[in-house]
């Protein structure tokens, strides 16, 4: 019996979300030094080109992952997460927000992840995001590595 992953769009604010934002915060900073909560913290709740989206296995929060605008066209994936590896919640919430872009007008997906951080860079890969020149505040910065999917 496989179990159902259910994504719902939700308030990263929410008392009941805030657990999983902690807990991946928690999981960057023991493994990187860093929790990234500067990189999420002008997020805009009343606008729709911004995405917040949890995963749900038997109502439990397993996972979780966001999109918000950089340009008009070009959205940035954020905070994604997956409490259990080998469960395909990350690819779950992936595919989510993809489909999400897609119907929000997005043409393209952007995100930054660190270069130390093999398992979301190969995550990355294996759903077709391609590296890219490092942009923003990442520009300068060589512990980051940037990669972009086309979503046309």
């Amino acid at each position: 019996m496989s179990e159902q992953i259910s994504i719902i769009v939700t308030n990263p604010n929410d008392e009941k979300v805030l657990a999983i934002i902690e807990e991946l915060s928690a999981n960057l900073y023991l493994r990187f030094g860093s929790d990234g909560k500067n990189s999420f913290s002008d997020w805009e709740y009343n606008n729709s080109k911004y995405v917040f989206a949890v995963a749900k296995i038997d109502n439990k929060i397993v996972g979780c992952g966001a999109i918000r605008p950089i340009s008009e066209n070009i959205g940035e994936v954020k905070r994604m997460y997956s409490k259990y590896p080998g469960k395909k919640i990350g690819q779950t919430v992936l595919a989510f927000l993809e489909n999400k872009a897609k119907k929000i007008g997005y043409t393209d997906l952007i995100l930054e992840t660190r270069v130390k951080n093999q398992e979301a860079t190969q995550f990355y890969k294996k759903q077709d995001y391609n590296v890219i020149p490092n942009y923003g505040k990442y520009t300068d910065r060589p512990e980051a590595i940037c990669f972009g999917k086309s979503l046309k």
